[in-house]
């Protein structure tokens, strides 16, 4: 049997590791809080200067809608693309069959009621650290370019080819909006990036803004 003299040695060593363990709990708690605030500062300091410099307004994208209640599809075998000698470059996106080609910004045939078109004030693919922002129908008409944009979700790429190179995008944000003649974009300003836009589907007062970022370049 343990004596006193033990006894009292046990209870000692018990509660200093007692006392010692709780100073590491407590302690612990106070560098975590720290730490959680000091992450919270960093984040509240980053989205301020996110706020401030991502937050892009878009000029007016008329007549952005659903189509499906007009404009039926020709039949393939009798359409031939009146503006195929006008285009500049195209985008792909084989997750739904997309492979479309894009006027000049400054064309007359730049206008989602002729073509998937390309917003004034957006940036080629050859700008460094630009942003390519193009802009579609949905519904069931034949210009309905994007009918199918709604399919694609995170991770998802599109190819966009222009002056002889293939740029490889993939999406890392969809958000939706409120129909106002106006687009917001919030995007990553340090890299290059791909934006479609398109009215969301079963929404009519919605659009959907699919942010894509470069992934690669290449020759064609």
């Amino acid at each position: 049997m343990l004596n006193i003299q033990n006894k009292n040695k046990i209870v000692i060593f018990l509660g200093v590791t007692l006392i010692v363990t709780g100073i590491i709990v407590l302690s612990s708690n106070y560098f975590y809080e720290k730490i959680d605030n000091a992450y919270a500062y960093m984040n509240n300091l980053l989205l301020e200067q996110e706020t401030e410099e991502i937050y892009e307004i878009q000029e007016e994208v008329d007549n952005l809608e659903d189509t499906s209640s007009f404009q039926e599809e020709p039949k393939q075998s009798e359409y031939v693309d009146p503006y195929k000698d006008y285009y500049i470059g195209s985008i792909q996106i084989p997750k739904i069959n997309v492979n479309r080609g894009f006027t000049d910004i400054d064309s007359p045939y730049n206008t989602i009621s002729k073509n998937v078109q390309v917003i004034k004030g957006s940036t080629y693919p050859d700008k460094e650290l630009g942003n390519f922002i193009l802009a579609a129908h949905s519904g069931n008409s034949y210009i309905a370019y994007f009918h199918d944009l709604y399919k694609l979700t995170y991770d998802d790429v599109a190819y966009v080819n222009y002056q002889n190179k293939q740029y490889t995008y993939k999406i890392v944000n969809i958000y939706e909006q409120q129909k106002t003649g106006k687009i917001a974009i919030y995007r990553d300003m340090t890299k290059s990036c791909l934006t479609l836009v398109t009215c969301t589907r079963n929404k009519k007062d919605k659009q959907t803004i699919y942010i894509l970022e470069l992934q690669e370049v290449k020759d064609l």
